[in-house]
This record gives C-alpha cells, sequence and structure tokens, in this order.
C-alpha cells in the first residue's frame, strides 16, 4: 500500500505576479524552475537541495470575488530552517523583502519543541519559519 509521507507543493493565489517573485526569489534555497517574469501566470520555485518540494505561484483576479481575502488566512505555511534567527534578521535588514511582507512577530522558543516566526508574504499569506530545538 502507498502512503503518503511529505508535501509535493503548495499553490498560492497571488494578485501581482512581479512583486511575488521579487520577494520569493530573495528566500536563501528557493530555486526558480518556471516562469518567474511579471506577466507569467504560473511561477514554480523548488525548495532545499534534492528535494521534490515546491512553491507554485497562480496569478489570480479578483473580479469582485471577497474568497480570495477569506482564502488568504486558511493558508500557513511551514518552511523549516537551519537557523531562525538568521534568516529572520537578514528578512529584516533586506530592504527589498522587508518592504514587501509584514512581520507577525519575532524569533521565538515555543512548548511543541520549535523556534519560528511567523511574516506576512506580499499578498498577506501567513509563512511561518521554524526548526526543532530540544525542550
Amino acid at each position: 500500500m502507498s502512503t503518503v509521507n511529505k508535501i509535493s507543493a503548495v499553490t498560492l493565489l497571488i494578485k501581482d505576479m512581479g512583486r511575488s517573485c521579487n520577494f520569493y526569489s530573495k528566500i536563501p534555497g528557493f530555486k526558480l524552475t518556471y516562469g518567474g517574469s511579471h506577466h507569467d501566470f504560473f511561477t514554480t520555485y523548488e525548495i532545499g537541495e534534492n528535494t521534490s518540494f515546491y512553491l507554485n505561484l497562480k496569478l489570480f483576479k479578483l473580479n469582485g470575488n471577497s474568497k480570495y481575502e477569506y482564502s488568504k488566512n486558511l493558508v500557513k505555511i511551514i518552511l523549516h530552517t537551519d537557523d531562525v534567527d538568521k534568516l529572520y534578521y537578514y528578512f529584516k535588514n533586506d530592504q527589498i523583502i522587508s518592504n514587501l511582507i509584514s512581520f507577525e512577530n519575532e524569533p521565538t522558543d515555543a512548548s511543541w519543541g520549535e523556534r519560528y516566526f511567523h511574516i506576512r508574504d506580499p499578498d498577506g499569506y501567513l509563512l511561518s519559519f521554524a526548526r526543532s530545538i530540544k525542550v
């Protein structure tokens, strides 16, 4: 019997491909594999080395549809990193990134054994950057 054992890809609906690609292209470990231009409808990033995990960005036009605002709050993507604090300070000190996102919190040790921080990407999606710690 086959079992599901990892996330292969996550697709986010976005409003501005150029703005989102400008952000995601700056994250260490994200490799652009498809699209990436402001006029593309679809873009894919491979995350990490020798993996098959992908983040997809799909252009979404509102046309008066309130589901977009609702849907971005249903998604939280947790991305593991080897140094939460280093990545946080990179985001804080990079002028392009810090102007594209909003920070939800500073790096924090959680009771469930992770150190993490949250940001909102350029379209308001919640991203959590974390690493396991010993409790």
